[in-house]
């Protein structure tokens, strides 16, 4: 069995700031606090560089993107709308901890974020990261469009249900309090909101995307 590679923790904002050499001691640092900026390092060399640095040059940088599609593939499918936000979720494992977040389209300025959960998958994180974005939305009166990458969140919310295999337990209670929450919500109000499939082949990464692939 190979050994897991050690990881290095560089936080830019959170409760301290610095390098932190487990993910228990970093998630002390961002747990509860809003805003909470880190990525995670192979080496703590490059760890302590990135925390002299600017976070932005290392969470969610835009790489290069060339598509494969043919010219006439792009112009059919065309460029994104811009007046829309952005949703995405990250998960350290399938199970595990999961965090969530929406975006501005354009600007890429981050309006919400929630986690990082203990444990909680993927597909619960996209469906949660709609569910606030519509209420995001609805709250701010905005007819604005909304960008995932994930058709199964999608459904999830067409349904008004989370059709998770996940078991309750005591580590995951927050996350499916959330989820009740969230399922509660989409009976309980009517949006006008447009949710749209965001064309990653076109595209490139959503703007949404946490950049910790």
């Amino acid at each position: 069995m190979s050994k897991k590679k050690k990881k290095y923790y560089t936080v830019w904002k959170g409760h301290h700031t610095g390098v932190f050499e487990t993910w228990e001691d970093c998630k002390a640092q961002i747990q509860n606090f809003e805003g909470a900026q880190y990525k995670s390092f192979t080496t703590f060399e490059a760890a302590k560089k990135a925390l002299k640095g600017n976070c932005k040059d290392y969470i969610g940088k835009s790489k290069i993107f060339k598509s494969d599609l043919s010219q006439a593939q792009l112009k059919k499918i065309g460029l994104p709308n811009y007046h829309s936000i952005a949703v995405d979720a990250a998960s350290s494992g399938n199970p595990g901890k999961m965090e969530y977040r929406g975006v501005d389209t354009k600007t890429k300025k981050q309006l919400f974020i929630q986690g990082p959960f203990e444990e909680g998958t993927n597909n619960i994180g996209e469906f949660l990261a709609l569910v606030h974005g519509l209420a995001f939305l609805k709250q701010h009166n905005s007819d604005r469009i909304m960008y995932t990458d994930s058709k199964t969140a999608m459904s999830w919310v067409r349904k008004k249900t989370c059709n998770t295999k996940l078991k309750r337990n005591e580590k995951n209670r927050p996350v499916f309090e959330l989820v009740d929450h969230a399922i509660t919500w989409l009976k309980e109000n009517d949006y006008a909101n447009i949710i749209v499939k965001w064309e990653t082949k076109a595209w490139g990464e959503i703007p949404a995307d946490f950049g910790r692939k």
